[in-house]
């Protein structure tokens, strides 16, 4: 757990301790996890099917493929499977740049592989 993790942790705990969410509206009640108020009338009864065969939209199939490429990357042992994860990596974020119908933001993507460098460069040190 980390630090601000650690922090709410003990903030929750210490407002449950005070009694501070004893009269909250919905108390005892169950979540309406399933809330499709947002969604127009004539839509909900194709994106239930969807949501029920597990189909997601293409964004965010695509955002756990990056997850996952970012793994592979992490886990990487040599100096070619990191090229190759990389090189998936690479591809995967260009798609979801291209999908939102803008190019990628060079000095971010920089950045972000900076961070990765050095997680690499931590793990490799170990």
């Amino acid at each position: 757990m980390n630090f601000i993790e650690h922090i709410a942790e003990q903030r929750i705990r210490d407002a449950l301790a005070r009694g501070e969410f004893d009269r909250l509206p919905g108390l005892g009640k169950p979540l309406q996890l399933d809330d499709d108020s947002a969604v127009p009338p004539e839509l909900r009864v194709a994106y239930r099917i969807l949501k029920n065969a597990g189909v997601v939209p293409p964004e965010v199939e695509l955002r756990r493929d990056i997850a996952t490429a970012e793994g592979l990357l992490m886990a990487a042992t040599t100096a070619d499977e990191r090229a190759e994860a990389g090189r998936k990596l690479d591809y995967l974020l260009t798609r979801l740049a291209v999908s939102r119908g803008g190019s990628r933001n060079v000095a971010l993507e920089n950045a972000y592989r900076e961070q990765l460098a050095q997680k690499l460069n931590r793990k490799e040190s170990r």
